[in-house]
């Protein structure tokens, strides 16, 4: 590295050319900055000395005697604007034809602007990136820089301001001029291969500097390379990923974190502030057409990610529709790889246009069941991804549906009968997915879908019934419980065209009937059950709950899986686990360690079982891998739960205890067992695996 303090006039006078490279953002500056570098030229005149400015790094693209090329790793924004109010000084010398001496157009054309003895390219001693260069360009050449198809708002707008501000008549150019010459940078030339460009740009942008994750992993990506092939590589790729996520409104700092994730079939999500680390960690570096061939896989899943965000932009017009079903209802993007992955395995012809659809809508079943019993949704990006490394290309459907049916516990996919229970008797009013249910509802089973996106939820029984005397008497003495218990259930909510908060809202049933607006003339097809009806109590709001929900479930279907594969993957795991097994990681004292040996060997005797530890405990599963009893050592016992109900369990000698009344149990794992037993002497043991028995038979 060679560094040293230079006037700004120095670094920039002679054969040469400084490129910002593709990898750089675009010009940025506004108004402000602008100013600020004014005050700086005008501040070096006044204090009549050099005025320090910054850092200005550079490397090498091509050095010659005659003429040399340096790409510019930080300063651009400064060096950029010292150019455009170079370029409008000297068109304000042009506009009030400037005579005097000690300053002239063709002095800030040789200096500053022009390379004069060299043709084509090499002409301009600045190259901008994209469409800030070909303006830049225009006004080096004096031409109309609206006359570019595609002008740079930024530059443009930068020039404009200093040409106003040296229209102000007690501006002394010469002055400017001067001021310019007088700015000093700290002028650090890096020398390939010793100098590392991107090690140095990350340590000058580490602070004050707004880079997205993206520009980090753009600048990683390219920076090694020469400048042609950094073009090359941008243009045919990155670029259009980022005009890719920017039609798609954003999120390509997510795509990263999940192509990654995607790539290496990881469950881990990455920070959001630690994408960059994490891809200089995941590319490996293979020269350009390495390069190459990574881009273009990830502009490829990079599209299919935009077209989840937005389904408008997919040029497949019939992936449009499952596409939005995915995406609609509020539910967030922690799903996006899983559509990606399944998206890219149907342009591969793995997966029929008929089965991404019907795995859309399993998607969005998962979800919308879950928000109904109101399950938590912290774990969803890892769900995803689970299932995404779990599709088998061999057997993508079906191995999908397995995959969703094989989450358990917090992460389960609800199954019908508690989807039917919840989505009638909780609260969905205050649900942010509320009007999503109600609009699929209002659809279903409809070849012309009504447009309910300027509909309103309307209570059927009003939110306010307090001053209305009809409400109380139809709903009779237990006007109170029945109006709190239902207000927001499914059966008491509906859609309307008419304003939510009319007057009619609160009215009494028969007028809300037989108004003009009202649901006797209503072409909302959610009110049809309530037009029927001469009265609105809960026996008809249990009706038209249950009916509604019995929709709901076809809607938002379970996957109809392969309970036999499902089997196969339950065992395979569990094996997999039990392999693992290390009996020594366990520390007990030796009578515990007796306990636990005797009723291992017992266990053995019944037939084939898989034994897998979980967090404290010895869990066994039968052979087709159902969970039948859980070995947890204790300090001085060992405690031994079984999924079985306490009333028939087969227990003579009166050990076993009756779980459920256990307000909680440390260390379990298994906590909907029945039946506990806390096993302490060696006299027990015969007794308790015949309990073990009957679980493991049944």
């Amino acid at each position: 590295m060679d560094a040293a303090t230079h006037p700004f006039g120095t670094i920039i006078n002679g054969p040469k050319q400084f490129i910002i490279p593709v990898f750089q953002r675009d010009y940025s500056w506004g108004p402000e900055q602008c100013d600020r570098m004014w005050s700086d030229v005008l501040k070096a005149v006044e204090d009549d000395a050099l005025h320090f400015l910054g850092s200005f790094v550079y490397v090498d693209e091509q050095v010659g005697a005659a003429f040399s090329r340096w790409l510019v790793i930080d300063g651009q924004q400064r060096l950029t604007t010292l150019i455009l109010l170079m370029i409008a000084l000297r068109d304000h010398l042009v506009e009030t034809q400037w005579q005097e001496s000690g300053l002239s157009i063709a002095k800030i054309d040789d200096l500053f602007l022009k390379n004069n003895h060299e043709s084509g390219e090499h002409r301009y001693r600045l190259v901008l990136r994209r469409r800030d260069n070909d303006t830049l360009q225009a006004l080096v050449d004096a031409k109309d820089p609206f006359e570019v198809c595609d002008s740079s708002e930024a530059v443009m707008a930068a020039y404009e301001h200093f040409r106003a501000v040296l229209r102000d008549p007690g501006v002394d150019l010469v002055n400017v001029y001067n001021g310019i010459y007088r700015l000093v940078v700290v002028d650090l030339k890096l020398e390939r291969p010793a100098d590392n460009p991107q090690v140095i740009f990350e340590s000058l942008n580490s602070t004050g500097v707004d880079l997205t994750q993206s520009d980090l992993i753009r600048n990683y990506l390219l920076m090694g390379l020469h400048s042609d092939q950094q073009t090359a590589l941008y243009d045919e790729y990155w670029s259009k990923l980022e005009h890719a996520f920017r039609d798609a409104g954003g999120g390509f700092e997510e795509f990263l974190r999940d192509y990654m994730a995607l790539s290496e079939r990881s469950t881990t999500q990455t920070p959001a502030n630690q994408v960059y680390a994490k891809f200089k960690e995941f590319w490996s570096s293979g020269g350009f057409d390495e390069a190459a061939k990574h881009l273009a896989d990830m502009l490829k899943m990079g599209r299919y990610y935009a077209w989840f965000r937005r389904p408008s932009l997919c040029p497949d017009k019939s992936m449009i529709p499952p596409l939005s079903v995915a995406r609609d209802g509020g539910f967030g993007t922690t799903h996006a790889a899983l559509v990606v992955r399944l998206y890219d395995l149907r342009e591969r012809k793995l997966i029929t246009d008929g089965e991404f659809a019907e795995a859309m809508t399993l998607l969005k079943s998962y979800l919308v069941r879950r928000a109904v019993l109101g399950l938590q949704t912290r774990s969803y990006w890892n769900v995803f991804q689970r299932v995404a490394h779990a599709v088998e290309e061999d057997a993508v459907f079906e191995t999908f549906k397995v995959a969703l049916v094989r989450e358990r516990g917090t992460s389960a996919f609800p199954s019908d009968e508690s989807f039917r229970s919840g989505i009638q008797e909780r609260d969905l009013y205050h649900l942010r997915t509320c009007h999503h249910i109600l609009a699929a509802l209002e659809n279903h089973g409809q070849t012309e879908p009504s447009q309910t996106a300027d509909y309103s939820i309307e209570h059927v029984m009003p939110q306010g019934i307090y001053n209305v005397e009809e409400w109380q008497e139809m709903l009779g003495e237990d006007w109170v419980d029945i109006h709190q218990t239902w207000i927001h259930r499914l059966g008491n909510l509906t859609l309307v065209g008419y304003d939510k908060n009319s007057a009619m809202s609160n009215r009494p049933f028969s007028e809300k009937l037989h108004d003009p607006k009202g649901f006797k003339y209503t072409a909302v097809r959610l009110n049809h059950y309530i037009r029927e009806q001469d009265k609105w109590t809960v026996d008809e709001m249990r009706e038209r709950g249950a009916q509604l929900a019995q929709n709901a479930v076809e809607i938002w279907p379970y996957p109809e899986a392969d309970m036999g594969m499902v089997q196969n993957k339950d065992v395979a795991e569990l094996q997999a686990r039990s392999n693992r097994l290390d009996l020594t990681s366990r520390k007990m004292n030796d009578p515990v360690h007796q306990l636990m040996k005797h009723l291992d060997e017992g266990i053995a005797t019944l037939g084939k079982s898989i034994p897998v530890l979980e967090n404290r405990s010895r869990c066994y599963y039968n052979g087709s891998g159902v969970f039948f009893v859980e070995l947890l050592p204790m300090a001085a016992s060992v405690r031994v739960l079984l999924p079985l109900s306490f009333d028939e369990v087969d227990d003579p000698d009166g050990l076993a205890a009756d779980a459920t009344n256990w307000s909680w149990l440390p260390n379990v794992t298994h906590r909907d067992c029945g039946v506990v037993v806390d096993v302490r002497r060696k006299e027990q043991i015969d007794s308790v695996l015949r309990m073990i028995r009957q679980a493991y038979e049944e």
